[in-house]
């Protein structure tokens, strides 16, 4: 199937396609006229790529599922290196959260004061 097919199948972009196969997550070959041409079973390793990444994981922590891709993996037990890599993006992501949420603290704050200093009581 050609790169549009696989896109649809999937509701990947063709760009974000182009993007896995650059990271090494799926293959093609070329058909004659340059055009990728995919095998069938590239959807469902594209539906758990996307599945990994909609939980939160980079493309990078992906990788480590390489030996999965073809799976199902929805419904497949986790395997103890799937389960550390995901605790590990976890704590990046609580990290950035935490980090957020000071930033956002902070500039509530400076907001709450720079508008009670321009609203002043009528006497």
């Amino acid at each position: 199937m050609q790169i549009g097919e696989l896109a649809k199948a999937t509701g990947a972009t063709a760009r974000a396609l182009r993007h896995y196969e650059q990271a090494g997550l799926i293959s093609s070959e070329r058909a004659p006229n340059g055009y990728r041409v995919y095998d069938e079973r590239a959807v469902v390793r594209v539906r758990n790529i996307r599945f990994l990444l909609a939980a939160g994981l980079t493309l990078d922590d992906v990788r480590v599922f390489l030996p999965c891709l073809d799976g199902d993996m929805p419904t497949a037990p986790p395997s103890d290196k799937g389960i550390r890599v995901a605790v590990e993006r976890l704590a990046v992501l609580n990290e950035r959260i935490a980090a957020q949420t000071a930033a956002r603290d902070r500039l509530q704050a400076a907001l709450r004061q720079a508008t009670s200093d321009r609203i002043r009581p009528v006497a």
